[in-house]
C-alpha cells in the first residue's frame, strides 16, 4: 500500500506507551491503530488521483478566428495651412502716406483703397505732360499744310526735291512729338493713379507696417500690409516618396485597389485633435521630390466659411490611399515581441496544439494590426491566456469576447 508524500506511516506515528492491561483492552488498542492506518491510506490515494486529474486538464484560452475583410487604408500626413491667395501690398510710386483707409484685421474688397499717397507732385506732372501735348498738337496744322504745299510745288518743279523732303520730315517730327507727349500724359496719369494703393483681391487684411506721414518708395522690399483670401484655403501636406512607391507597387500587383472618386476626399484634424467638419479635395501631388526630406507635397483644398483655418496652422490630413480587399486584422493585445522586437502570436492549431507564429505587420488600425504575413484565413489566434501556454501544449479554445473587452472583434 502506497502513502501520499509527506504523510507518515503508521510505524512512524508516535503513540504513547500502552499500559499493562488486560488482554481484552490490548485487543481494542490494536483495532484502533489498524483503523487509523486505513483512513490515512485512503486519503493519500484520493489526493494523488485529484492531483493527476488537475494536471491533465488543458488550460482554457480565448481565440479569434482570422477572416479576410475589405479595409479602406488611409495615411495621416502632417501639413500646414496656406492662404488660397496672398497679396503683398507695396507702393508703386514714391511719396508720403497721407491716409490709411482700412481697419487692421478686417475684410477688404478687391479694388478698395487701402492707402493714399500725397498726389500733389503727380498732379503737377500730369498737368505739365498735358501742356506739352497741347503744344505739340498746335504745331501739327502748320507742318501738315507746309508739307501738302511742297508736295504740289514739287510736282510742278517749283521747289527742289530737298525742300519737299524737309517739309515732310518736319511734319513727321511733329507727329512723333505728339505721340511722345501722349505717352508722357498716360505715364503721368498712371503715376497719379498709383498714389491710391488698392487691394487686388478680396480677403482679410493684416497689420500695417506704416502710419500716416510715413515715407515710402516705389517697389520697396518692406510690405505695407498683406491681404489673404481665407475661403477656401490650401493645406499642403508631405508624404514620403518611399510610401508612394510602395502604394503604387501594391496597386499594380493587385493587393490593393484605388477608388479615384473616394481617394480625392480628405479628412482634416486640427492641432488639438478635433476633426474639422468639412471634407477637403485633393488637388494634385507635386511632380518633384524634396532632396532634403525625400518627400512629395500634396495640396488639398478646404472650404473655410467660418475662417477657423488660418495660414500657418499645423494640421493632420487623413488621405485615402486605397482599399485592401483581403486584409487580415489581429487584436494588438494578441501580439507580443521577442527580445529582438519581432512580432509574435500564439495560434491554436490542429488538435488544439499551440503554435508560435512570427508575424509581418503593416500598420495599426485602431486597436488592431494589419497583418501582411504569418497568418492566414481560418487561423485561431490566442488573445487571452497566451501567458499560460507554450509551443506544442494542448489547450481548450473558446471564442474571444470582444464586446466584453471593449474592443472591436478582428476578422468580423
Amino acid at each position: 500500500m502506497l502513502f501520499n508524500k509527506g504523510i507518515p506511516s503508521v510505524s512512524q506515528l508516535a503513540f504513547p506507551p500502552v499500559p499493562q492491561t488486560r488482554p481484552g483492552r490490548r485487543k481494542s488498542f490494536a483495532i484502533c491503530a489498524c483503523g487509523l492506518a486505513a483512513l490515512l491510506t485512503l486519503a493519500g490515494c484520493k489526493d494523488q488521483k485529484g492531483g493527476a486529474a488537475s494536471q491533465m486538464r488543458p488550460p482554457e484560452v480565448a481565440v479569434v478566428t482570422m477572416a479576410p475583410q475589405s479595409l479602406a487604408l488611409t495615411a495621416s500626413l502632417p501639413g500646414r495651412i496656406s492662404a488660397f491667395l496672398t497679396a503683398e501690398i507695396r507702393p508703386q510710386v514714391n511719396g508720403v502716406i497721407k491716409e490709411r483707409l482700412f481697419t487692421e484685421g478686417a475684410t477688404v474688397k478687391a479694388g478698395q483703397v487701402l492707402y493714399r499717397i500725397d498726389p500733389s507732385t503727380y498732379q503737377a506732372a500730369l498737368a505739365q505732360a498735358r501742356a506739352n501735348l497741347a503744344a505739340s498738337e498746335a504745331k501739327l496744322p502748320s507742318a501738315q499744310n507746309k508739307a501738302d504745299r511742297y508736295k504740289e510745288l514739287l510736282a510742278s518743279h517749283a521747289v527742289s526735291q530737298q525742300d519737299g523732303d524737309d517739309a515732310l520730315a518736319a511734319l513727321r517730327q511733329v507727329q512723333a512729338a505728339i505721340e511722345a507727349d501722349r505717352a508722357a500724359v498716360l505715364s503721368a496719369k498712371i503715376n497719379l493713379d498709383y498714389t491710391a494703393i488698392v487691394s487686388p483681391i478680396t480677403g482679410r487684411i493684416g497689420k500695417s507696417s506704416v502710419t500716416v506721414g510715413g515715407l515710402v518708395n516705389a517697389y520697396q522690399a518692406t510690405v505695407l500690409t498683406t491681404v489673404r483670401q481665407l475661403d477656401p484655403v490650401y493645406v499642403d501636406v508631405v508624404q514620403s516618396n518611399a510610401e508612394l512607391l510602395r502604394l503604387r507597387h501594391a496597386i499594380e500587383s493587385g493587393t490593393m485597389t484605388a477608388h479615384e472618386a473616394e481617394e480625392r476626399k480628405v479628412k482634416l484634424y486640427l492641432e488639438d485633435g478635433t476633426r474639422y467638419p468639412i471634407e477637403g479635395t485633393l488637388q494634385f501631388r507635386d511632380v518633384t521630390v524634396d532632396t532634403t526630406t525625400g518627400s512629395v507635397t500634396l495640396r488639398i483644398t478646404f472650404a473655410n466659411p467660418d475662417q477657423v483655418l488660418l495660414p500657418g496652422m499645423y494640421v493632420h490630413a487623413l488621405v485615402d490611399t486605397g482599399v485592401k480587399p483581403d486584409a487580415i486584422l489581429v487584436p494588438q493585445q494578441a501580439v507580443s515581441r521577442n527580445p529582438k522586437g519581432e512580432p509574435l502570436a500564439w495560434v491554436a492549431g490542429k488538435d488544439e496544439r499551440v503554435e508560435l507564429r512570427e508575424l509581418q505587420l503593416d500598420r495599426a488600425v485602431g486597436s488592431q494590426w494589419v497583418v501582411s504575413g504569418g497568418l492566414a484565413a481560418g487561423d485561431r489566434v490566442i488573445v487571452e491566456g497566451g501567458d499560460r501556454v507554450r509551443a506544442g501544449m494542448k489547450v481548450h479554445a473558446v471564442p474571444f469576447k470582444a464586446e466584453a473587452a471593449g474592443q472591436p472583434k478582428a476578422g468580423q
